[in-house]
């Protein structure tokens, strides 16, 4: 074990916060392929976009700029909840009796338990300065909508939350919260849209999926000009503002002299993982160091282990745009795992890109050893961690085991993207032996899926 005096917590003072996002479109030597128009299969139009995103979003979304401001105005509402703490996981190494360093980005303390309001609050921002009354977005586990609420409360919008059907049974907390700040949630599918009636008439006791959601929430935005949809991952511009996460990062590393072997986040429509590792991942595509980042997914839901790299729809039905990514099958149906943020069937197509270009790495770990990793990080750190990023503390342990076996002391940091309190009932069945890992016919159900790409 390195001797080096380490303090447990690395915190940034308010004039050290980052006042940029990162663009790592700017780094990239060749960057994603453009979306495609759902309607003529060409690449989107300008004004096609601006049915669905206000204007400035959409030029976040289409910059190639290495570094975008952050609006003051954002700024102020970051200073709510920002900076979070890298932590040194002490506690967690001598459990493992591994020479491994280990440190977490905390994104759990803020009043939406996860990282999710690091976007709410600059999509919400642009939206008012838009004029937008009224949003619409998806959520899956529940932490985007919750985020979302506050932000929309914030700047006086209205909001509605589709909410994936199996997620809004298993986490009745999620709602109340999103209620408590004014949202409107409906289980998806639902009986509100064509979409969801048809869904629903195709079977009555749907789980849903975030692809039907979208899907529910692309059709209130067409039928009313005056709602603007918001999207809680997969895109550019959310992964751009999640970027805060991995800048401060950087600049708590330096403040210890430290820097990352290995960079982990649970990935599902790329958000979490991207938001911490991409300002590390621009010093690999500079050829300035050689960081290995692994992109950790549910087993039962494995678009970049399993998945192609090809255009496919965003949503279950076809009427999103059709975005270059790694996927599963826009009509996948995922199994009612608790880790609902990890369901998507496709990725980022900034991600995807990365990942078949070889630059970042992807593991896909089932339901039981996750929750068995939590366990111990809650036993050992004393913080109960969201089900989705109990899928980056497993791929931790599992490269802090190999550190022991090799004795290598590799520093690694992952993102701890959200707080285990809202989901409790997934440990409860856990402790109770209930859980499956849901995966025994997850090769058929993908081979059905991507035959319909």
């Amino acid at each position: 074990m390195s001797s080096k005096h380490i303090p447990k917590r690395v915190l940034l003072t308010e004039n050290e916060a980052p006042k940029r996002w990162y663009n790592v479109a700017g780094d990239m030597n060749e960057p994603p392929a453009p979306p495609l128009s759902p309607v003529t299969k060409q690449p989107a139009t300008l004004e096609e976009m601006l049915e669905i995103f206000p204007q400035p979003i959409l030029e976040q979304e289409m910059s190639t700029d290495k570094y975008i401001d952050i609006p003051e105005e954002v700024q102020a509402k970051y200073r709510l909840f920002r900076s979070t703490p890298l932590v040194r996981a002490y506690e967690m190494e001598r459990a493992l009796g591994t020479p491994a360093r280990i440190y977490f980005k905390y994104e759990g303390q803020n009043p939406s338990g996860s990282h999710k309001l690091n976007s709410a609050v600059p999509q919400a921002y642009y939206n008012m300065i838009s004029g937008t009354k009224r949003m619409v977005t998806e959520t899956g586990a529940g932490q985007w909508g919750t985020a979302l609420s506050m932000a929309a409360k914030m700047y006086g919008i209205e909001l509605v939350v589709y909410m994936v059907k199996v997620s809004y049974i298993q986490k009745p907390a999620r709602r109340a919260i999103m209620n408590t700040f004014g949202a409107k949630v409906i289980p998806s599918p639902s009986d509100t849209t064509e979409v969801g009636r048809r869904l629903l008439a195709a079977d009555p006791d749907s789980h849903g999926s975030l692809g039907d959601a979208i899907a529910e929430c692309i059709e209130l935005v067409a039928n009313d000009p005056g709602t603007r949809y918001s999207l809680g991952s997969v895109l550019n511009h959310v992964v751009l503002h999640q970027t805060v996460i991995g800048e401060e990062a950087l600049l708590q590393f330096e403040k210890i002299d430290e820097y990352p072997d290995v960079v982990i986040g649970c990935n599902g429509g790329g958000s979490n993982f991207s938001g911490v590792s991409f300002p590390f991942v621009k010093y690999k595509l500079r050829g300035e160091k050689d960081t290995r980042f692994i992109a950790v997914e549910a087993a039962a839901c494995p678009k970049l282990t399993k998945g192609v790299y090809s255009y496919d729809y965003s949503d279950s039905v076809g009427m999103a745009p059709i975005s270059m990514m790694y996927t599963l099958g826009h009509s996948f149906r995922p199994s009612g795992i608790h880790a609902g943020g990890l369901r998507y069937h496709g990725d980022s197509p900034l991600l995807s890109k990365l990942y078949h270009d070889g630059v970042i790495e992807a593991s896909a770990i089932p339901q039981r050893e996750t929750f068995e990793a939590a366990m111990l990080f809650a036993r050992t750190e004393a913080i109960v961690p969201a089900p989705e990023s109990s899928h980056a503390i497993a791929e931790t342990i599992r490269q802090a085991n190999i550190c022991k076996e090799t004795g290598e002391e590799k520093v690694i940091l992952f993102n701890l993207s959200g707080t285990g309190y809202f989901d409790m009932q997934a440990y409860d069945d856990y402790m109770a032996g209930k859980l499956s890992d849901d995966i025994d016919a997850i090769d058929a159900e993908i081979a059905r899926a991507q035959a319909e790409i």
